[in-house]
């Protein structure tokens, strides 16, 4: 779950520092940071079946969605490019960066790609804005600016944008699920959404989506290691039984139907690599729109990975006193990366996980644990009908789950006392579900941010990047009102 907040791990206790014994160990610096080969290795699986629940639910995500021209993204396709992307850029990070952050198709951008820039353009032109993303982080990187460009955005801004984010995704799960859905306008009724599809909830596959719900907060609430792909491995099979046996209409399923396969191991299909237009939504949506487009997905990406990467990065005590991180610009420059290489795979973009604290709790210290974990992606390319078969019931109780942990971690950390920050992350966390957009979020929390500022005389602490912006935003909504779209 890409998210700024950590869930905090049980460290083990660091056993005593054993002098290098072989290459591996000297390019990893493994027993320099306390740790053992074993450790690590323990420690790439633990990442790995904390976060494969990505493999199955970015392709329903992406796949549920359509292009301006009504085209969708082919489920099996989705699954090995989120598995390639995982599995590339994990081991990067491993290799590049020494560190124990495995990264996958980020939860948050990916609902920002298929329900904000697809039904606007293609689904090329869409990645490719993502890829641009990418550019502008490895650029940032590059020239010093990233860490600048985050402080002038107010902490609790970025609290807020993290929030909104676990609360659309949340919405998202009810939604896919079948738990709530919307009122046809035929029904002149003032209420937006409903429980169920008629007032009430009805049918198998919605109480697969309930019982999965349970499961996965009571396995959180026990804290069992990679709860969330527990909870969706059960329900699957849960559901295959009640499907065979009850004989559930396939539509009741939504995206995929629950059924077997018969060969569980397949080849990859890479149809989806490459398909990529960098530049070819600015001619749908004009260059104001895509620019914000390009914006609201790097600040999707932004603020979540560099989070993660300190709150995980102190966990694993790689950090100094000063709370900086060695090797700090390698890692973002390969987030940066990771964020385009998604892009260019139509997994979306690709972002550190926080899940990668359930390694750090084995024991994992090192890059070497990513070499692990990347490996596993690798092999799981070839179980694509093992994934394709997991209905959107099963899986969409973990966005449930992870829009609450991000909740639950951020939204302490907000000034609720200062209502010149309390009111416009209030906006920003509320604007992304009830509006549906996260781009929307973020321009009237940072719109309101701005202008309370100044109402309350202090317009001298908001930063000039945040005038710009904010002064970009308000033009984008005027638009229309000055017959500019």
């Amino acid at each position: 779950m890409p998210t700024s907040a950590t869930a905090k791990a049980a460290t083990p206790e660091q056993p005593q520092q054993q002098p290098p014994s072989s290459a591996l160990d000297r390019y990893f610096k493994i027993s320099e940071r306390g740790s053992s080969i074993p450790r690590e290795i323990r420690g790439g699986f633990a990442t790995f079946f904390a976060m494969a629940y990505i493999i199955v639910l970015n392709p329903i995500i992406l796949g549920s969605a359509k292009d301006m021209y009504g085209h969708q993204l082919d489920n099996a396709q989705l699954v090995t490019a989120t598995a390639l992307t995982a599995a590339f850029t994990t081991l990067l990070m491993g290799v590049i960066g020494n560190v124990p952050i495995a990264l996958a198709a980020g939860l948050g951008v990916n609902t920002v790609v298929a329900l904000q820039l697809a039904p606007r353009m293609s689904w090329p032109d869409a990645m490719g804005m993502v890829v641009l993303a990418g550019f502008v982080v490895m650029l940032l990187v590059a020239t010093g600016l990233r860490e600048r460009v985050m402080n002038a955005v107010p902490f609790g801004l970025r609290k807020a944008i993290a929030i909104g984010i676990g609360l659309f995704i949340l919405l998202i799960g009810l939604v896919d699920s079948g738990f709530v859905t919307r009122i046809p306008d035929a029904a002149h009724t003032t209420v937006p959404v409903q429980l169920g599809g008629d007032g009430h909830l009805n049918g198998w596959p919605v109480l697969i989506f309930i019982v999965g719900v349970l499961l996965t907060f009571a396995l959180i609430v026990r804290k069992v290691p990679g709860a969330i792909l527990i909870s969706i491995v059960v329900m699957t099979v849960a559901a295959v039984i009640i499907d065979a046996v009850a004989k559930v209409p396939a539509l009741s399923w939504g995206l995929t139907a629950p059924k077997w396969p018969g060969n569980p191991v397949s080849t990859p299909d890479f149809g989806l690599i490459g398909k990529v237009s960098l530049f070819g939504g600015f001619e749908k949506v004009g260059i104001l729109t895509g620019l914000l487009f390009v914006f609201t997905v790097l600040l999707s990406c932004f603020f979540d990975a560099m989070g993660t990467i300190m709150g995980i990065g102190d966990e694993a005590k790689l950090t100094d006193a000063n709370g900086n991180m060695p090797g700090m610009n390698k890692v973002l420059f390969v987030d940066g990366l990771a964020v385009a290489a998604g892009g260019a795979s139509s997994s979306s973009a690709t972002t550190c996980f926080v899940e990668s604290t359930a390694g750090v709790g084995e024991g994992a210290r090192t890059g070497f644990a990513n070499v692990v974990t990347g490996a596993l992606f690798a092999v799981s390319l070839f179980l694509t009908p093992l994934a394709t078969m997991v209905p959107s019931q099963a899986a969409t109780p973990a966005l449930v789950a992870v829009g609450f942990m991000i909740l639950a971690g951020s939204i302490r950390e907000i000034d609720w006392s200062d209502h010149t920050i309390a009111i416009p992350a209030f906006l920003t966390m509320l604007m992304m579900p009830f509006t549906y957009s996260i781009t929307n979020g973020i321009g009237m929390g940072f719109i309101a941010f701005t202008v309370l500022r100044v109402a309350a005389g202090r317009g001298r602490e908001v930063p000039a990047a945040m005038y710009v912006v904010s002064a970009v935003f308000a033009f984008y909504y005027l638009m229309p009102a000055l017959g500019l779209t």
